[in-house]
């Protein structure tokens, strides 16, 4: 596992840390452009030495980081557990005259199975069985596979060899599903790839493999489809939305990274990994609240699943406040931590704080906490609308009925019928005037004194103390009664 990370005059602060990182589920809040996806790029550099977009220059992601100031020292600081337990620091410092990051010679320690996805769709693996460093004479070197780094298009279509003569490092979704199905119930992957699918999609529609299908007839591809979309119609994997085909996407790899890995490991004549560490970035990208509320739990039992003797760490970047919501029944604050990046309003500076997780309770509340510093959970419109109207209501000079009946058209043009704000505003704004008919005496014509009641009687309860300060005031009116 990973146990620390420390940044020096690169990324988004002059310092960063994480450290602690948590044994299991480190999650990571914070607006954009502050560095959550900074953060997992230097984490799986830490775990595999490769940054993503070096070892596939086809991602719009990834890129090698760089010094914030040329002058002075760069300096990235890790601390990881290898398979064999061993805790090993490392320091790398950015050498300009190289542009590169460099450490310690010599083998890193063995970080298990190290899984990316990334938010616009690109994946990364790092195995210990296929793309470990190795011992040649005295030379530690790493296998001619450095990673196997997917853009969301590979994923699909297969990720090709460098040399053509060498075929496919992998032969994608839309091939290796189709492979498996057809080796029938006793496949493994196959039965696999459906329980996954079955976890990481809600109950009410589970996602479900169906017959293989051709699309077109200049194309001799069989499609994979699935079932539980809708009417239940068989819809091509290719064909499906955005979100559903994030699930599949990450349901395939998942699978294909597990299955590939024992598969190496038996051919080596080595035990499987005893820890994954998955990195993810925007977890709920493109799903609908009823899978966001669901995703981490079931990624953290389905990555349980794969090998009972595995220990999984997470690092998971989210924006979603249904997300934080979601993980409250899972979240154990002695295996698990709450990472939040922040804008220091005075310098501008960005801070990343380890921040007590606490049950809110919803989203609604979520969305007002440290994790997204929002003030309000509606419209802006509706936001600046209710600060006006308090501001209304809490002044303590007599306020005009004109301004009161604007506050309130304005009110109806960014409030629901149902908004609990319209109580407060009745309210209040009912118990304003009659303060200010108050405070005119006997100057106040009769008729709008019985409106005035008329009005009080539809907020105000008998036994409320303003009703009983009212009754003084009409009783103190000539020939007026109650």
């Amino acid at each position: 596992m990973l146990h620390r990370l420390r940044l020096k005059n690169t990324g988004p602060a002059p310092e960063l840390a994480l450290d602690p990182l948590a044994p299991r589920l480190n999650l990571i809040t914070g607006d954009n452009g502050l560095g959550k996806s900074f953060l997992l790029d230097v984490a799986w550099y830490c775990l595999t030495r490769r940054w993503p977009q070096e070892v596939n220059p086809g991602l719009t992601s990834g890129a090698m980081a760089l010094p914030r100031d040329p002058k002075r020292t760069a300096e990235i600081n890790f601390c990881v557990d290898g398979e064999h337990r061993q805790q090993q620091d490392y320091n790398c410092r950015y050498e300009a005259e190289d542009e590169a990051w460099l450490g310690q010679r010599g083998r890193p320690v063995n970080p298990g199975l190290v899984l990316y996805a990334m938010a616009d769709g690109g994946f990364a693996v790092w195995d210990s069985a296929r793309n470990a460093w190795k011992q040649k004479g005295s030379i530690d070197e790493q296998d001619k596979i450095k990673a196997y780094v997917f853009s969301g298009r590979e994923v699909w279509q297969g990720l090709p060899n460098s040399d053509p003569r060498m075929g496919w490092l992998c032969n994608g979704l839309v091939r290796d599903w189709a492979n498996w199905q057809r080796e029938g119930e006793s496949s493994e992957p196959f039965q696999q790839l459906k329980t996954v699918l079955h976890a990481l999609s809600p109950p009410a529609q589970p996602l479900q493999p169906d017959s293989l299908k051709r699309l077109r007839v200049s194309d001799t591809t069989d499609y994979p489809t699935i079932i539980g979309l809708g009417d239940s119609s068989p819809v091509p994997v290719v064909h499906g939305s955005s979100g559903v085909r994030r699930i599949l996407a990450l349901s395939y790899l998942l699978v294909w990274a597990w299955q590939e890995h024992q598969l190496a490991s038996t051919l080596l004549g080595k035990d499987p990994a005893r820890q994954v560490i998955f990195l993810i970035d925007e977890v709920e990208v493109h799903l609908h609240p009823s899978w966001q509320r669901r995703i981490v739990g079931s990624l953290l039992n389905v990555l349980s699943e794969l090998n009972q003797a595995t220990s999984v760490q997470m690092l998971l970047v989210t924006h979603s406040p249904l997300v934080m919501a979601s993980v409250e029944p899972h979240f154990d604050p002695n295996r698990d931590r709450w990472w939040d990046l922040d804008l220091h309003p005075e310098t501008r500076r960005v801070k990343l704080i380890q921040q007590n997780f606490t049950r809110l309770g919803d989203a609604n509340s979520w969305l007002r906490s440290e994790a997204f510093d929002q003030d309000d959970t509606g419209s802006l419109e509706r936001e600046k609308a209710l600060k006006d109207a308090r501001r209304l209501l809490n002044k303590d000079v007599a306020v005009a009925p004109t301004d009161v009946e604007a506050m309130r058209t304005r009110l109806t043009q960014v409030l629901g019928s149902v908004d609990p704000f319209w109580i407060q505003w009745d309210f209040e704004s009912t118990l304003q005037q009659a303060r200010q008919v108050i405070a005119r005496g006997a100057a106040v014509e009769i008729t709008e004194v019985q409106d005035m009641e008329r009005r009080l009687r539809q907020v105000v309860s008998d036994t409320h103390p303003f009703w009983k300060r009212w009754c003084s005031y009409v009783a103190g009116q000539e020939g007026r009664s109650l």
